[in-house]
C-alpha cells in the first residue's frame, strides 16, 4: 500500500507502520518480551498439527490484511486482488487505497470478487470530526462493515508512552470516533501492538486503560495475536478478561527469534486461542505478516504467505 494524500484520509494513514515497526521492534526490549513464548506457546506443535478437534475456522470469515501485500499491490493492484480470490479469500481488510480513491478501490475489489469488510484508518490526532466523517464516508463507499484504528503507543522521541493521561485522552477520542462510526452504520475497533502492554507510571498498562475507559457498545478490539505475545500477554487471558469485545483477530505467527513467520511455521498455538472464539466474540480471522514482501523476501513472496495463511486456517481443527 502507499500513503494517500487525499483530504478524506486522516494523516495517521497506517502505511506509516513501516517506520513504526522498526521503532516497535527496537522498543520490545523495554517490554521484556523476547522470552515470552513460555508455557502456553510451548504446545504450539500441537496447535499447528491440524489434528484432534471438530471445530474449524469458517472459510467465509477468513480475511487478509492487505498491508501484508503492500508492495505487490502497488505494482499490480488488479492482478494481486485476483490472485487472492483464486487462493480462496472472499474478504480482505484494507490499509489505505493504494493511491486510488475509495470508489476506484471498491471497483477493483468488485472486479476481483472480493469485499473489504474491514479497514485500517487512524482517527485524527488531535481529533477532527470533519476528517473522521470523511473517513467514515470512504469506509461506506468501499463497503466495509468495520473500521479500525491501527496503532498507538510511541511518543515524539520514538519511545513507549508511559503517561496514563495520554491513554485516557485516546480512550475519549476512541469513544467519540466509535459514536460517529455507529451513526454511519459502521463498527469501530482498535488494533494493538506490544506497546499497549508497556507498564505506565501508575502501574497500569495502556491496554487496561483503553479496555476500561472505552464504551463496549462503541469500541471493540482487533487483537493482534503476535503483538500480544510480544507484549508478554497470553491472548487467552486477554479474551477471558474482555469477553465479547474481541471481534477480530490478526493471525500472525512468531518464529524462535520473536520475529514474523508464515502461519504454521512458528510457535503460536492458534488452535488453543481459537477454542475461546465464542467467549471472545470473534467474527473475522485476518491473516497478516508484516514483512511478507520486504527484503530479503521479494514482493511476490507475499502471495505465498497469503496462500499458506489461508490454507492453514482453512485446515486447522481444534
Amino acid at each position: 500500500m502507499e500513503q494517500s494524500t487525499r483530504r478524506s484520509e486522516p494523516p495517521s494513514d497506517p502505511v506509516s507502520r513501516r517506520g513504526l515497526l522498526r521503532a516497535a521492534t527496537a522498543s520490545a526490549a523495554a517490554v521484556g518480551t523476547i522470552g515470552l513464548v513460555g508455557a502456553p506457546a510451548a504446545s504450539a506443535s500441537a496447535g499447528t498439527s491440524h489434528g484432534g478437534g471438530r471445530r474449524r475456522v469458517p472459510v467465509d470469515r477468513i480475511s487478509i490484511q492487505l498491508y501484508t501485500l503492500r508492495d505487490q499491490l502497488a505494482a499490480d493492484l488488479p492482478g494481486t486482488l485476483t490472485a487472492l480470490r483464486r487462493i480462496g479469500y472472499r474478504r480482505v481488510e484494507h490499509a489505505g487505497f493504494v493511491g486510488r480513491t475509495a470508489a476506484q478501490f471498491r471497483a477493483a475489489l468488485d472486479e476481483a470478487g472480493l469485499r473489504a469488510t474491514s479497514g485500517h484508518t487512524g482517527i485524527p490526532q488531535p481529533f477532527d470530526a470533519d476528517a473522521w466523517e470523511r473517513a467514515l464516508a470512504d469506509a461506506n463507499t468501499v463497503g466495509s462493515r468495520k473500521i479500525v484504528h491501527p496503532w498507538f503507543g510511541l511518543d515524539a522521541a520514538g519511545q513507549p508512552i508511559r503517561d496514563p493521561q495520554v491513554y485516557r485522552a485516546l480512550a475519549r477520542d476512541l469513544n467519540r470516533a466509535g459514536r460517529m462510526a455507529e451513526r454511519a452504520g459502521l463498527e469501530f475497533g482498535y488494533h494493538n501492538h506490544q506497546l499497549e502492554f508497556v507498564p505506565l507510571t501508575d502501574g497500569r498498562t495502556g491496554f487496561e486503560i483503553l479496555t476500561g475507559e472505552t464504551d463496549h457498545r462503541l469500541v471493540h478490539f482487533e487483537l493482534d495475536l503476535f503483538w500480544a505475545w510480544r507484549g508478554a500477554r497470553d491472548p487467552v487471558d486477554l479474551i477471558r478478561a474482555h469477553r465479547g469485545r474481541i471481534k477480530q483477530v490478526h493471525v500472525k505467527d512468531m518464529d524462535t527469534n520473536a520475529s514474523f513467520a508464515d502461519l504454521g511455521d512458528g510457535l503460536i498455538d492458534f488452535g488453543r486461542i481459537f477454542a475461546h472464539e465464542r467467549e471472545a466474540g470473534i467474527e473475522e480471522y485476518i491473516v497478516e505478516r508484516d514483512d511478507a514482501g520486504t527484503p530479503p523476501r521479494a514482493p511476490a513472496d507475499a502471495l505465498e504467505t497469503a496462500r499458506v495463511g489461508f490454507d492453514y486456517l482453512a485446515s486447522l481443527r481444534y
